[in-house]
């Protein structure tokens, strides 16, 4: 079914494997399987949050342009995470690829399926630094505060690096 076009801000996530090329990859399926990337954040280096023993992620904002509705998008993205090699074994575990969707216009989801905004987004110093790069402003639909106030309120100490563009 075609939706109406929206707005989605999406977060990618890999830790293992080449990285920067996995992301590179998820953002051409992206372009192909999902929507268009009208905006996209430089690269984060950031400590695994969660489960802390492994290695560092690569982590990058999006912001797309989809036909897709929000439960189509998820299908589209949980294919593109499969196609780039994520199995799913252990809750917080390392990955080749993890896409979130942080934001769908401004709606607000809640199913047992998919939740919208991002349920953890206001814990996550690794998802909200590449975010305030690309909408500081924007207005979280549900605790009605900025991106930018929510980094500020945002209690995770893992750094968050920004990496010269690969």
């Amino acid at each position: 079914m075609i939706h109406e076009s929206a707005t989605a801000v999406l977060l990618l996530g890999s830790n293992i494997g080449d990285r920067a090329l996995l992301l590179s990859g998820a953002r051409l399926l992206i372009e192909n399987e999902a929507g268009t990337i009208m905006f996209r954040s430089g690269l984060y280096e950031t400590e695994a949050w969660g489960k802390t023993d492994q290695p560092p992620f690569l982590n990058q904002a999006l912001i797309i342009q989809t036909e897709l509705s929000p439960v189509l998008l998820l299908k589209s993205l949980l294919g593109i995470e499969t196609e780039l090699g994520r199995t799913r074994e252990v809750k917080w575990g390392q990955r080749t690829l993890d896409i979130d969707i942080l934001y769908y216009n401004s709606d607000v989801i809640a199913s047992s399926d998919l939740k919208i905004p991002h349920p953890g987004l206001a814990d996550r110093r690794f998802a909200l630094v590449p975010l305030c790069e690309l909408m500081p402003d924007y207005i979280h639909p549900v605790l009605n505060i900025s991106n930018e106030e929510l980094l500020k309120r945002c209690k995770d100490t893992l750094e968050v690096k920004r990496l010269l563009e690969i």
